[in-house]
This record gives C-alpha cells, structure tokens and sequence, in this order.
C-alpha cells in the first residue's frame, strides 16, 4: 500500500519511539495504522470510506482516540514539525510568535468585554490564538 501520506522510513524511526509498546499482540504493524491516521488527516475522508488497504477503519478511530486521549497525536505532530524546521536548516524551536486576537461585537449580555481601539468597537474580547 503505496500512498503519499504513508510515514517515510526516516519518520517512523521518529515516531515508533514515541509510540508506547504494548504486551497483546497486534494483528496490524503499528505503522499501517499511523499510516491509515495520516491518510484520513490529509485526505479529509470520513472513518468509513478509508481504503481497505489500511486496518479496519474502526481500529485506526480506536488507536486515534486512545492516543489523543493521551495526548500522543500532538507529540507526533510536534516531532514531525521539529524534523521540517531541522532539514530546512532552521532551529527546532521558532524564535518569534505571532499572538492574533479578535473582537465580535456581541449584545449586553456576554463574557469578558471591552473596547477595541483599533476597530473603535465594544464588543467581547475572543482568546487569543498563538
């Protein structure tokens, strides 16, 4: 099963590391299910409609919950972004961040408000998004 999404030798090497290991043992290789995870994420696809290729798609939403649960999907996302930034030469941490912030105007009734100088509007002050 050769598709684009599939995790590169170099990244598996990566990720497996951060994949806890387990005494059952597994019908699928672990890969074929971040591979089926990738798919769907770069696809967009419903669970239902990934290509029978991959594990059972009930397996690969199983693997998904528990490991968001655990917060391993961010650690992966993470690891793989360090990697980008590292083979383009970059520090593997940025430097600089940018903070965007928005206010909606809203009625009376509402959370945290303020005034917006900028936009010369009242209205609720949304979280920031870094």
């Amino acid at each position: 099963m050769l598709y684009p999404t599939n995790v590169t030798d170099a990244q598996w090497q990566m990720l497996e590391k951060l994949i806890p290991e387990t005494k059952r043992k597994r019908k699928y290789p672990i890969r074929h299910i971040v591979n089926g995870l990738f798919y769907l994420i770069k696809t967009g696809c419903q669970w239902r409609m990934l290509p029978n290729d991959f594990p059972k798609w009930q397996l690969v939403y199983y693997y998904f919950r528990k490991w968001e649960g655990e917060e391993l999907i961010d650690q992966i996302n993470q690891a793989l972004i360090e990697e980008r930034r590292v083979k383009q030469g970059r520090q593997r941490q940025p430097s600089v961040v940018i903070a965007d912030c928005q206010t909606v105007k809203t009625t009376m009734l509402g959370g945290i408000r303020g005034y917006d100088g900028n936009k010369k509007i009242n209205g609720q002050i949304g979280r920031a998004h870094v």
